[in-house]
């Protein structure tokens, strides 16, 4: 990105992109964009408080994975 920055004092960008490495002007601007901005440090979700526990999820789980339940879909299962 660096190369075509520099060759685009002369050529423009698009050629700039185009001859040094093939990519679209669009292309060259979204990666500048996203170097531009900060650093953000990702929060984990909050678990929501109706969530299942280890214990039901693991349980669903492998009623789901019985070989009689397999080709269903969990609603059809349900019901």
């Amino acid at each position: 990105m660096d190369v075509v920055s520099g060759l685009a004092l002369g050529w423009g960008v698009m050629g700039a992109c185009l001859t040094a490495l093939g990519l679209s002007k669009a292309t060259f601007h979204r990666r500048q964009a996203k170097a531009l901005q900060p650093l953000v440090e990702k929060v984990p979700r909050p678990r929501p408080p109706r969530a299942l526990s280890d214990l039901e999820r693991d349980g669903i789980l492998a009623l789901l994975h019985e070989p009689q339940f397999v080709d269903l879909a969990p609603a059809e299962i349900y019901v």
